[in-house]
């Protein structure tokens, strides 16, 4: 059986995607004042970024349309496999939803589809459509692929968070209230998490940075002390801070056995919303 995987551009694309001939990103649109431009393979991050900082840190994005994700479900294949950010943070899941819709109403096919909220964004994401491919490619039934990603999603990855600034999110209404409170008393860095439900939740926090990213490694460290992690993965997503990103990483080796750990630049949207000096951990246990 022939079969695609669709991702929204929450998803951070590593090379062997490009590689793929059954896979496609739908993009969100990011703003910046009059600025507009596709979170798409042109996205320059370090453009981007210098942009923002000249506007105060701040900027907008839009989820894609429905009809965006029509015509990605379009083509010679069996089965199509779409995946977004958690519906908790943007629009796209549903929009998604919305599309698969309007592809089943307007063709009369036995194509099969399926959209996954995987309850996250970054490099979670980018983990779960390496894990439909592997099960899809290895022939399993595309009901049995949906259960086992759902699965894999919910009971199996991981994502933490730190952020040198949490002005984007405020301003785009993504932070939860507990953030908020504590930012109104003191600047401090936050250590996040994605939650079993897809939202983010505080996890820790620290005066600096690096003492806010050892705490991050050392939380995870804890998560996953009692698994094996033989073949498992860690993504690093960074916006504009790779020597940040090889020091987690270094950490990581220090604290856990993970042996797969690498270090990825954030997608656009990924960008918008960890702003410059962002770290992202996402990892699969």
């Amino acid at each position: 059986m022939s079969f695609k995987i669709v991702a929204d551009s929450s998803c951070d694309i590593i090379d062997e995607f490009r590689e793929w001939d059954n896979f496609c990103s739908v993009p969100l649109t990011l703003q910046i004042n009059d600025y507009i431009i596709q979170d798409d393979e042109n996205f320059d991050q370090d453009d981007f970024i210098a942009r923002m900082n000249a506007n105060g840190g701040l900027a907008k994005s839009a989820c894609p349309s429905p009809e965006a994700f029509r015509e990605a479900c379009e083509g010679d294949w069996d089965e199509v496999y779409i995946i977004t950010i958690t519906d908790k943070l943007s629009g796209s899941y549903n929009a998604a939803l919305q599309g698969k819709l309007l592809y089943e109403e307007e063709n009369n096919d036995d194509k099969k589809i399926y959209v996954f909220n995987s309850l996250a964004t970054s490099g979670l994401e980018t983990l779960a459509v390496l894990k439909i491919h592997e099960l899809a490619s290895d022939g399993m039934s595309f009901d049995q692929v949906c259960d086992e990603v759902d699965d894999y999603i919910s009971n199996h990855e991981g994502l933490y968070f730190c952020l040198e600034s949490l002005d984007a999110l405020k301003s785009n209404g993504r932070l939860f209230a507990l953030a908020a409170k504590v930012l109104e008393k003191i600047r401090v860095k936050l250590v996040c998490k994605r939650n079993a439900e897809g939202n983010i939740s505080l996890a820790g926090q620290d005066l600096t940075n690096s003492r806010a990213l050892v705490k991050m490694v050392s939380l995870i460290a804890d998560e996953v002390k009692d698994k094996n992690l033989d073949g498992q993965r860690v993504y690093i997503t960074h916006v504009c801070c790779p020597d940040k990103a090889e020091f987690v990483a270094e950490k990581l080796r220090e604290k856990t056995n993970y042996k797969n750990i690498r270090i990825i630049k954030a997608s656009g949207l990924n960008s918008l919303y960890a702003s410059d000096g962002g770290i992202i951990v996402s990892y699969t246990f």
